[in-house]
């Protein structure tokens, strides 16, 4: 019987027969339990196809049950090895290994199988990317000038609202151009549906409501309930790449990097707001990030904020803003006052 998912199950018939059911148990949980988007699951299951065509060929054939249960870390790290050999960024490495791990983990837990080696081998260590937000004026100046890239006004509305709440509100592209009319007037609140179809409310700040309201208003084609709330040109869902498009005029126009992009917007929306005194728990809620880990990495843009500031603020700093080289002072400023050069 079908699931309806053939994207994520078409490669069914090149895995092990004696694995493919546990398979396909593993795919229905990821979907049914923990509700992971469809893209991830795609991801999870082409890292699970490559580690048994791996054994395959490692085994010089179909792996038997036993061979695949008696797995030893040694072949685990082959497989890691081999990936790493063939050019899989660390990310990618680390991915395949969790995947690995989750599934023999997932079969421990219904009686099905166990793998020891899994737990064995150690997750590669990546870097740890730090989220690239833009400065609040550069958010607001991206804002302010979109809509100034459209002739026809009311696409200018649209361009400065989606804006405005990818920035005001935190929410991913994605989710914002999925939103969808209600019968109901805008309120206080939005009910936004992130990844894995995962649902939370997000404040909806009066600027922002407004924003959308005045947008709405000049709209000129029939917003229907439940239709989409941002249209294109020819009254249809607005395409991604529409307002991705928009976002590279401004950055030329502004000359923003090359990291300034929608997503950053969202990053701009939890920098800020750490950097305000918002606390981590809530703006992982706001965010709808499963982990707090992944939320984390925003102390980091804000401790470099700090270190920036302290450096552009601090007097010491101030007083020695241009030593000459090799003059005590430029050694001067990376020591407290009262310290001397021999500590």
């Amino acid at each position: 019987m079908s699931t309806g998912h053939p994207s994520a199950e078409s490669e069914l018939s090149s895995l092990p027969r004696s694995i493919a059911p546990a398979v396909t148990q593993w795919l229905a949980w990821m979907r049914g339990e923990r509700r992971l988007a469809e893209k991830t699951i795609e991801a999870y299951h082409g890292d699970l196809v490559g580690f048994f065509k791996f054994l395959g060929d490692h085994f010089g054939g179909e792996p038997s049950a036993h061979e695949l249960y008696s797995l030893r870390p040694s072949e685990i790290r082959a497989f890691l090895a081999m990936r790493a050999g063939r050019g899989y960024a660390r990310s990618s490495n680390a991915r395949a290994m969790a995947t690995v791990r989750g599934f023999f983990r997932f079969l421990d837990r219904r009686g099905l199988a166990s793998s020891a080696a899994t737990y064995a081998v150690r997750t590669p260590k990546i870097n740890r990317s730090v989220p690239k937000a833009l400065s609040e004026g550069d958010a607001l100046q991206a804002i302010r000038s979109v809509a100034k890239l459209s002739d026809e006004p009311w696409l200018a509305k649209r361009d400065s609202a989606l804006l405005l709440l990818l920035y005001g509100c935190g929410l991913r592209i994605g989710e914002a151009l999925a939103l969808n009319r209600s019968s109901e007037p805008l309120g206080a609140s939005l009910r936004v549906v992130g990844k894995g179809g995962k649902h939370r409310i997000v404040p909806l700040l009066p600027g922002v409501r407004q924003a959308l309201e005045d947008y709405l208003d000049a709209c000129p084609f029939r917003l229907e309930p439940g239709g989409p709330v941002f249209l294109g040109s020819r009254g249809k869902r607005l395409d991604p790449a529409v307002a991705q498009k928009q976002v590279r005029r401004v950055r030329a126009l502004l000359r923003l990097p090359q990291t300034a992009t929608p997503h950053a917007l969202r990053h701009s929306f939890a920098t800020h707001l750490l950097a305000g005194g918002g606390d981590l728990r809530s703006i992982q809620e706001l965010l709808g990030h499963a982990s707090l880990a992944t939320t984390q990495r925003y102390t980091d843009v804000d401790a470099e904020r700090l270190v920036s500031t302290h450096r552009t603020a601090h007097p010491r700093y101030r007083r020695h803003a241009e030593p000459s080289e090799g003059s005590d002072d430029a050694d001067a400023i990376q020591r407290p006052a009262g310290e001397s050069s021999q500590s």
